[in-house]
């Protein structure tokens, strides 16, 4: 499972599953670029407890962030996880078309254009994780644009991975379920989530390392022959 020797770039790499990703990779040998928003104090967390990392500060509402996320793998690439989401929660009757852009913009077409742009510099045999979310197949009033934009993210991802595949880089999308981060737990009562944990066929929240563990299957070695699938590591939610 060593990936030592490879050069990963991660979206939303200082908290919660991205961190997670972020440790993941690092700890099996990649060099590890990762993306935050505005977190400086998280990022540099990430950066003194994880060898073999480096921060890009970059906003996904902003498309012009890319230059800058690229900027350290110019040279080359050989794994692209894109984790950074938004999440808003509306009734279709409150939504604006300014909410619709944004959650758009984050969720799927800033990774839309970071996988066009890591193209040409993924190394033959390279992979590419878009995260999703099992709120695709399990919605709740009020996703509306949370559940589309990651929709299509997931169809994104299987069409990129039939024109990446020539090359031997496999595209894959992991659509956690209810994993125990600061956002979940900001965003839901005590009650939901314990009724969530019961829901779970193995009896508990996910935890960040659950997801970034299906991740690392997906880039190493062993996950070569998996392209094109969207897998839900959601503990059987």
């Amino acid at each position: 499972m060593t990936l030592t020797g490879k050069t990963a770039l991660v979206t939303g790499g200082s908290r919660g599953i991205g961190r997670a990703i972020v440790e993941e990779l690092a700890a099996a040998g990649a060099t590890v670029v990762f993306t935050y928003k505005q977190d400086d104090a998280a990022a540099e967390k990430v950066l003194s407890g994880t060898p073999g990392t480096v921060a890009v500060r970059a906003d996904q509402e902003d498309l012009g962030a890319l230059d800058a996320m690229f900027e350290p793998v110019r040279d080359g690439l050989d794994i692209l996880v894109t984790n950074a989401g938004t999440a808003t929660a509306a009734p279709i009757a409150e939504l604006t078309p300014e909410e619709f852009d944004r959650v758009f913009t984050v969720n799927t077409k800033f990774p839309l254009f970071a996988i066009r742009t890591a193209a040409p510099l993924l190394r033959d045999g390279g992979r590419v994780v878009t995260v999703s979310t099992l709120n695709t197949v399990s919605q709740a009033p009020g996703l509306a644009l949370y559940c589309a934009s990651k929709a299509a993210l997931e169809q994104i991802t299987v069409v990129a991975a039939r024109e990446l595949g020539p090359r031997g880089i496999t595209v894959n999308a992991v659509s956690p379920g209810a994993t125990d981060t600061d956002l979940l737990r900001s965003g839901n009562s005590p009650e939901a989530l314990e009724g969530a944990a019961a829901m779970t066929p193995l009896g508990r929240l996910g935890r960040p390392a659950d997801v970034a563990a299906v991740v690392g299957f997906l880039v190493s070695p062993r996950g070569g022959w998996v392209t094109g699938q969207n897998i839900r590591a959601t503990g059987g939610l």
